[in-house]
């Protein structure tokens, strides 16, 4: 049992230097501009100190649990005879890890009250879980097969560029808040994790050449795929607006 709580005050520790910031705003413009009834403000209070525990714990479940298990598949893997597994794995895993993302499901929530539920929440998260898992994929592949970063991501953000032109606005504003929104504990560790094990296993590759640089990729993939469909919903509503 005590293996599981293992550095859980380094864990509290970040996550109090993140909502600190947060309860001080709260305090100064609560009596300044907010003005909250009481039963709101002891609401708010109460979201925050939940917020507080479940995101340590949390965290600290990723740090004990996750990390651990990427780093030791990676390992096994990158030793065995069948590295080319890494790919499907990692699209499995970059897929079910960021479905699994607190953050992405904010988002995908958050997306579909603001358009009305003309973007379905549901959409927004499989189009995320599948960008990041074929990039997750796409990232085993050079782990696996030494290509270069620069061969992926360069061609990746120029193409992201490229689309900006055609993408619809409001689909640009929301594929680059879920770059940021992709990057998060679940998707981070577990793939970072992965990555870094199978590098450190495989002769002729380094683990902080060859295992880093997939935050790159992850943060690409939703950009990528989020406009994508943003150009899947413009044709559909091009096609029926052309309907007689």
């Amino acid at each position: 049992m005590s293996g599981i709580f293992q550095g859980f005050g380094q864990v509290l520790v970040e996550v109090l230097s993140a909502l600190t910031p947060l309860a001080i705003a709260l305090a100064v413009f609560q009596p300044l501009f907010l003005k909250l009834p009481r039963e709101a403000l002891a609401n708010v209070i109460k979201g925050m100190v939940l917020t507080l525990v479940g995101l340590a714990l949390f965290l600290q479940g990723v740090y004990v649990g996750f990390l651990p298990v990427g780093r030791e598949m990676g390992q096994v893997l990158g030793a065995s005879a069948h590295r080319w597994s890494l790919l499907p794995i990692g699209f499995v895993l970059g897929f079910v890890a960021t479905l699994a993302e607190p953050a992405v499901r904010v988002l995908s929530n958050e997306v579909e009250r603001a358009s009305s539920g003309q973007v379905n929440r549901r959409v927004i998260q499989y189009t995320l879980s599948l960008g990041v898992g074929a990039f997750v994929c796409l990232a085993m592949a050079r782990t696996v097969y030494g290509i270069p970063i620069h061969y992926i991501v360069v061609p990746g953000y120029l193409l992201a560029v490229g689309m900006l032109g055609f993408s619809d606005s409001t689909f640009t504003s929301i594929a680059f808040d879920a770059g940021g929104v992709a990057t998060g504990p679940m998707t981070v560790t577990l793939v970072m994790a992965l990555a870094v094990g199978a590098a450190t296993s495989m002769k002729g590759r380094d683990a902080v050449t060859d295992g880093f640089g997939l935050i790159a990729l992850v943060a690409l993939a939703p950009i990528l795929s989020v406009m994508l469909l943003g150009l899947l919903y413009q044709r559909r509503k091009g096609g029926i607006d052309n309907e007689p």
